[in-house]
């Protein structure tokens, strides 16, 4: 019999389901739901144990890992009418990997701690579907540092760097300075991008040009290439940025910080998304420069 626990898995989309299947290939056995139909099916074939409900599946795992895409989904598929707090019990736990706003955050997981009794690991990460896939995540976490080593055999095998930033809520924190952070650099590297389109020397060749200096680092080499050859096809929706950019936004405002570059950054994605691209990859951003 394995030592693995059981997982539940909720929100198989672009994130969730590349990591289920890392977790099976690791030998975990692992439990699903979702709402879309297409991403059931898909699971499904990829060897999970597929639930009609999310009740179900939230009772079938002894760690139940949630990678939803807004908060308002967190907030519906815990607390809803069906919402797995009224069946969860302890010794089960939540690792929450969904990007949600730090204020509102941590009162969901004070509510859920206190009606369940049960842990709640705030786990937001970076790296998209690709180091989802093979186990190499950039993960934060907010937990205590009881819950934190109860689970840490099973965040090791997700994560390539994992980070206990603090208590609970303190993940998110840190999640949303990683979007301030990426949402920045895509409008930097789209204007970069735009500029060695039109300046006649080979544009390709930038990334190799600053590798090493001080304008390297992992965004350059991974998304100016795909500028250059116009490949918005989504590793991370243009949408859900606008989304993150916005509750950095608020969060600043709470702290009664000053964010002008986020804000201009959150300017140039709503305008995207009002272009029609909310679907489209984030490096998109570059279509709104050229426009």
């Amino acid at each position: 019999m394995s030592s693995r626990p059981k997982i539940a898995y909720i929100g198989l989309g672009l994130m969730g389901l590349p990591m289920a299947k890392h977790l099976i290939n690791s030998g975990y056995e692992v439990h699903g739901f979702d709402i879309n139909p297409q991403q059931m099916s898909a699971a499904e074939n990829s060897g999970l144990v597929m639930h009609a409900n999310l009740q179900s599946v939230a009772k079938s795992g002894q760690i139940v890992l949630l990678n939803l895409p807004t908060f308002k989904a967190v907030k519906d598929v815990v607390f809803g009418e069906s919402g797995i707090a009224n069946v969860m019990q302890t010794p089960q736990c939540v690792i929450d990997f969904s990007t949600n706003p730090v204020s509102e955050g941590r009162e969901l997981i004070e509510l859920f701690r206190k009606q369940t009794r049960c842990a709640w690991i705030d786990a937001p990460v970076s790296g998209g579907p690709a180091a989802s896939a093979c186990g190499n995540l950039t993960v934060m976490l907010g937990a205590l540092p009881d819950e934190y080593s109860n689970n840490e055999k099973l965040l090791k095998t997700i994560a390539g760097q994992l980070t206990l930033m603090g208590p609970p809520g303190s993940g998110l924190v840190a999640k949303a300075l990683n979007q301030l952070i990426v949402g920045c650099l895509h409008a930097v590297i789209a204007e970069a991008a735009s500029i060695a389109k039109k300046s006649g020397i080979d544009a390709n060749l930038v990334p190799t040009a600053l590798s090493g200096g001080h304008a390297d680092g992992v965004l350059l080499q991974q998304i100016f290439p795909r500028m250059m050859a116009n490949d918005f096809a989504p590793r991370g929706y243009a949408r859900q940025l606008l989304k993150d950019l916005d509750m950095v936004a608020s969060y600043a405002t709470e702290l009664k910080v000053p964010v002008p570059m986020t804000s201009q950054a959150l300017t140039l994605y709503r305008i995207l998304i009002e272009m029609g691209h909310s679907e489209l990859d984030t490096t998109s951003i570059l279509k709104v420069i050229q426009r």
